[in-house]
C-alpha cells in the first residue's frame, strides 16, 4: 500500500470513496468478501461488541439490510436512524453529531444526499465512517459489481464494462473502479447528462481506459458487461422527470442493445429498477441479467468493509 493510501486511511479507518485505496487494497476487501460468502450461514463473533449506527437521509432497501444483517452476522449490532430521530433535523451540525456518535457507536454509516455532510461527519468523527450513498458516489454498491462481474467472467482487469444512460454517481465509482482494477470502461450518456468532469479528469490521470460517447451502441460493442441505473430519482420534480425521459430514452437497454455487446455479455443493475424504462423486462428478467447477484453481493462487501473498518 502506497505511503499516501496509509495516511488518508490512518485510523479511524474511513471507507469513502474507491480512489481512496489502491488496487491491492480493494482486492484484499474482494478476497475477504468472497471467504465470508463462502463461509455461510456460519456467523462470526469478529464484530461482537461493536455497534454500527446508521443515518438514513434517504431510503433505501439493499443498503439497509444488507449492513443490518452484515453486523448482526458478524456478532454486532446496527442501530437505524433517520433525520427526523435525531436532534440533527432540528438544526444540531453535523460536526456535534458526530462527536456524539463517536461516544456511543464504534463506526457511522451515512447515506445521504450531500458528499460534503459525509466528508464533515468523517472529519469530526473519531470512529470510522462508511459512504453509503451520496449524490457523487456509490462505492460500496460498485465493488459488490465488481465482485458479481468476477463470480461470473473471472477477472475484470483488461475487460470492457459499458455503461449506458444518466452519467450519475453510481457510473462515478464505476470510473473510479475502471482505474484501480484496470479494465476498460465506455459510458455511452446523451449530452447534459455525462460524468461529473473532476472524476473524468482524474481518471485520465491515472492513465484509465475511460471513454464517454454519444452514442449508446458504439458504447456497448464488444462490452461482456452492460450497466445502467434508474433515470428519475426523488428529487425530481415532474418537468425534470419529463426532460429526463426525452434526453435518455434513447438509451434504453434492449434485447436489440445487448446483442451489440459480447455473445457472453452480462446485465447489471444496482436497483431498484423501472422495467420500460432504463430497461426492458426481457433484459433484466432475462439469462444475462445478474442484477440479484449483485443484490446479494452488498451483504459480502459490506461484511468486508465492516471488518477493515473495525479490525
Amino acid at each position: 500500500m502506497s505511503a499516501a493510501v496509509e495516511l488518508r486511511i490512518a485510523r479511524p479507518r474511513h471507507f469513502l470513496e474507491l480512489r481512496d485505496f489502491n488496487r491491492p487494497a480493494l482486492r484484499a476487501l474482494l478476497e475477504q468478501a468472497a471467504a465470508f460468502k463462502r463461509a455461510r450461514p456460519a456467523r462470526s463473533e469478529k464484530l461482537a461488541g461493536k455497534t454500527l449506527a446508521m443515518i438514513f437521509e434517504k431510503p433505501s432497501t439493499r443498503t439497509r439490510i444488507s449492513f443490518e444483517v452484515a453486523m448482526r452476522e458478524l456478532g454486532g449490532d446496527a442501530i437505524v436512524l433517520a433525520p427526523r430521530d435525531m436532534q440533527i433535523g432540528r438544526g444540531e451540525t453535523i460536526a456535534d453529531t458526530a462527536r456524539v456518535l463517536s461516544r456511543y457507536v464504534q463506526a457511522i454509516m451515512l447515506r445521504t444526499d450531500s458528499a460534503s455532510k459525509l466528508r464533515e461527519l468523517a472529519r469530526y468523527a473519531s470512529v470510522p465512517v462508511i459512504n453509503g450513498l451520496t449524490e457523487l458516489s456509490h462505492p460500496c454498491q460498485v465493488l459488490a459489481d465488481v465482485m458479481t462481474f468476477e463470480e461470473h467472467r473471472g477477472p475484470i482487469g483488461g475487460q470492457i464494462v459499458a455503461w449506458v444512460g444518466d452519467g450519475n454517481n453510481v457510473a462515478a465509482s464505476w470510473i473510479e473502479a475502471a482505474a484501480l482494477f484496470g479494465f476498460s470502461l465506455w459510458l455511452g450518456c446523451p449530452a447534459g447528462y455525462q460524468p461529473a468532469a473532476d472524476v473524468l479528469a482524474w481518471a485520465e490521470r491515472l492513465g484509465a481506459d475511460v471513454t464517454v460517447l454519444a452514442d449508446p451502441v458504439a458504447a456497448v460493442t464488444g462490452a461482456r458487461c452492460v450497466v445502467t441505473d434508474t433515470w428519475i430519482s426523488m428529487a425530481n420534480s415532474e418537468d425534470e422527470a419529463a426532460a429526463r425521459h426525452a434526453a435518455l430514452a434513447p438509451y434504453q437497454v434492449t434485447p436489440a442493445l445487448m446483442a451489440k455487446a459480447a455473445p457472453d455479455a452480462i446485465f447489471m443493475h444496482c436497483l431498484p429498477a423501472h422495467r420500460g424504462e432504463e430497461v426492458t423486462a426481457e433484459v433484466i428478467d432475462g439469462p444475462a441479467s445478474v442484477v440479484f447477484d449483485e443484490a446479494e453481493n452488498r451483504l459480502h462487501v459490506q461484511k468486508a468493509i465492516l471488518a477493515w473498518c473495525l479490525g
